[in-house]
C-alpha cells in the first residue's frame, strides 16, 4: 500500500509551481494592454498551465494518467521559459525578475522530474496499470 496521502496544498512541487505563477503575475501585471495581448497572455497561460497540469495529474487515479499530466506540466514549464526568454530579449522584463524567474523554473523542473520518477516507482511497486 502506498505511503501516507499528501494533500495537494502540501505537495511541494505544486507549492513551488504556485510561487512561479505569482512571479509570472508580478511580471505580467506591469504590461500595457498591447503587450499583454501580443505576448503576455501566452506567457501567463503557459505558467499557469504548469501548475494546473500538476493538479490535474494529482487528481487522477491511474499512475499512467498522472504521469501524462505531469509530462504536460513539464512541457508548459518549458514553454514558460521560452516566453520569459523572449520577454527578456524584447526588454519587457528587467534582469533581476528574469534571473529569478529562470531560477525558479529550474527549481520546479528539478522537483517535477523527481515527482515523475516517484510516480513511476509507486506504479511499479503498488500499481496495476503497468
Amino acid at each position: 500500500m502506498p505511503g501516507k496521502y499528501i494533500e495537494l496544498k502540501d505537495l511541494f512541487v505544486y507549492k513551488i509551481s504556485l510561487e512561479l505563477c505569482d512571479m509570472a503575475w508580478e511580471i505580467y501585471h506591469t504590461f500595457d494592454w498591447q503587450i499583454k495581448k501580443i505576448i503576455g497572455d501566452q506567457f501567463i497561460r503557459a505558467v499557469d498551465s504548469n501548475a494546473a497540469n500538476i493538479v490535474e495529474g494529482y487528481g487522477r487515479y491511474h499512475y499512467l494518467d498522472k504521469i501524462k499530466f505531469y509530462y504536460n506540466a513539464r512541457a508548459s514549464l518549458m514553454e514558460s521559459k521560452h516566453w520569459c526568454i523572449l520577454l527578456s530579449k524584447r526588454k519587457l522584463v528587467n534582469k533581476k525578475n528574469y534571473d529569478n524567474f529562470l531560477k525558479q523554473i529550474e527549481h520546479v523542473h528539478y522537483h517535477l522530474n523527481n515527482w515523475i520518477n516517484v510516480t513511476y516507482k509507486n506504479r511499479d511497486q503498488f500499481g496495476s496499470d503497468k
